[in-house]
């Protein structure tokens, strides 16, 4: 049984999300979702807009994802060690970055394959929390 692993914040959960989960579920036989806990976002200095506990039940009740759990520190191998699985699922922002050549020499020590996903064009939580903000500023007290 090949065990897929993702990680991500999933705020404002959008269409990228589920294209994401959707196409890792489709190359591993179990999914394993790490959800970035809202300690671990401050981390970039941001604030999620929907608190983890939320933000993992979404998660968890995606029918590519069989199971959510909490990410609690950026290290993905620490993940490896704990949960053992075969491929990482990492968007392509990441690709040939220096950290991540590293990373990924990590994991072909123990076998595990890093698959790069496209991120989807037009879309991000970043985005929306922008967009959002700027159709409150606009319309005032209307929403």
């Amino acid at each position: 049984m090949n065990i897929g692993y993702t990680s991500g914040v999933y705020d404002l959960f959008h269409i990228g999300h589920l294209n994401l989960l959707k196409n890792a579920r489709g190359l591993c036989d179990k999914l394993i979702v790490g959800v970035t806990i809202d300690e671990l976002v401050a981390y970039k200095h941001k604030k999620a807009v929907i608190p983890f506990e939320e933000r993992i039940e979404i998660v968890r009740n995606i029918k590519y994802v069989d199971a959510a759990i909490p990410q609690e520190e950026l290290d993905k191998y620490k993940m490896w060690e704990k949960i053992h699985f075969d491929i990482l699922f990492v968007g392509d922002d990441w690709f040939k970055s220096p950290s991540w050549q590293e990373m990924e020499e990590k994991f072909k020590k123990v076998n595990v394959r890093v698959v790069y996903f496209p991120y989807t064009k037009g879309t991000s939580s970043t985005l929306i929390n922008k967009t959002l903000l700027e159709l409150r500023n606009s319309k005032g007290d209307l929403l």
